[in-house]
């Protein structure tokens, strides 16, 4: 008995610790909060660069994707074609953050900063994977727009996209996912 109880209080114990998106990807395109927690992660390693000396300027430049969105060329695309432009950013920032941080050139603190931004960039990656499992095969063409030294700037250009291109794409998503998830809740018995 004393075991059982053990178990349990193990089992919840681990289940609180695990992470949000870790759990059913529509919780992530209907839940505001979850994606505006993202953005604020990003500004918590912009903190913890702070107490990271010369930990600002990147031996070697990264590539950064485009991040913006011109509205009318957004509109004029399919959904799923506003979805592999979303996950080809993902993945080019997680390609070339993955690449500046195995450089041995880099600094320990800055090297952690860069594997923290790597994690938080895996998980949004899986994310908006998941649309495309669900939805068929893509192919995502990554555009890169400029190259950046500055790791603070690394740091605000990611933010950017998860405020902008990520966030457009969640609302152009919402409604579909959100209230065919509504529905099916509300259908469940008890």
């Amino acid at each position: 008995m004393a075991y059982n109880r053990f178990l349990l209080l193990l089992i919840g114990l681990i289940s609180s610790y695990l992470h949000k998106a870790q759990g059913r990807p529509i919780d992530f395109w209907c839940n505001n909060q979850d994606r505006k927690s993202r953005t604020n992660r990003i500004e918590g390693l912009k903190k913890d660069m702070a107490d990271c000396v010369g930990s600002e300027t990147l031996p070697s430049p990264i590539q950064i994707p485009c991040v913006w969105v011109h509205p009318a060329e957004w509109a004029n695309k399919t959904l799923q074609q506003r979805s592999v432009e979303v996950l080809g950013a993902l993945q080019g920032f997680q390609d070339r953050v993955q690449e500046a941080s195995k450089q041995q050139t880099t600094l320990q603190c800055q090297t952690s900063l860069l594997k923290k931004l790597e994690s938080h960039i895996r998980n949004d990656v899986d994310i908006v994977q998941r649309l495309h499992i669900q939805n068929g095969t893509y192919h995502s063409v990554i555009q890169y727009c400029f190259n950046q030294t500055s790791l603070k700037e690394v740091l605000e250009q990611y933010r950017r996209l998860l405020s902008k291109k990520l966030e457009r794409l969640a609302t152009d998503l919402h409604d579909s996912m959100c209230k065919a998830e509504h529905r099916s809740t509300n259908t469940k018995g008890p």
